[in-house]
């Protein structure tokens, strides 16, 4: 009885630990690999909301690079950054290599956000640890269904919401969120 008690109070204290170490993560505490293979320190947009895309550029939602394009024209100058993440995730839709996802944007959609080398998203062993972080903060409803899932991130590192596929850049209701992140930080 006394060893189940014990096992009883670790368990409890390292838990509480274990929260607490992940309640002061943020997203500037990872590092990505861009599409051109160098690393991105994502403090880099320490001071900036920042809207994690997982991208695709064989999917009926595929169009939505256009309204991302004309988020960041918009938002850039104050405070936003978009963030594309090329995934193969779903239906294999994104099977091509970084050279040609960023040529394919660059050509079809006038891409100049920032993007990263393809990574999983969806869960599971090789999940992106950036994309595993956001799950645990948002709850695993939070995982992305499908290509174009994004998440929205406040100028200090805390993920505050996230849009399924269907909810286009350009529409109300990520504009809307995008000035209520924008303006609560004051800049």
């Amino acid at each position: 009885m006394r060893f189940r008690s014990l096992l009883l109070a670790a368990a409890v204290m390292f838990a509480g630990t274990s929260v607490q170490a992940d309640d002061e993560k943020s997203l500037h505490d990872f590092t990505v690999t861009s599409i051109e293979f160098k690393d991105m320190p994502l403090a880099e947009y320490k001071g900036k909301a920042v809207l994690m895309v997982n991208t695709a550029s064989y999917c009926g939602y595929t169009p939505q690079y256009e309204g991302l394009q004309a988020l960041w024209n918009e938002y850039k100058d104050k405070g936003l950054v978009v963030l594309g993440v090329p995934a193969n995730d779903f239906g294999d839709q994104e099977p091509g290599s970084e050279k040609n996802i960023k040529n394919f944007c660059k050509v079809n959609f006038q891409v100049d956000f920032p993007m990263t080398k393809k990574m999983v998203v969806k869960g599971g062993p090789d999940n992106a640890p950036v994309y595993e972080w956001l799950a645990s903060e948002l709850g695993e409803e939070s995982r992305p269904k499908w290509n174009f899932h994004k998440y929205l991130i406040d100028r200090e590192g805390h993920p505050v919401a996230y849009f399924s596929s269907k909810v286009t850049p350009q529409s109300d209701e990520m504009k809307a969120a995008v000035e209520k992140v924008l303006n609560a930080s004051g800049r």
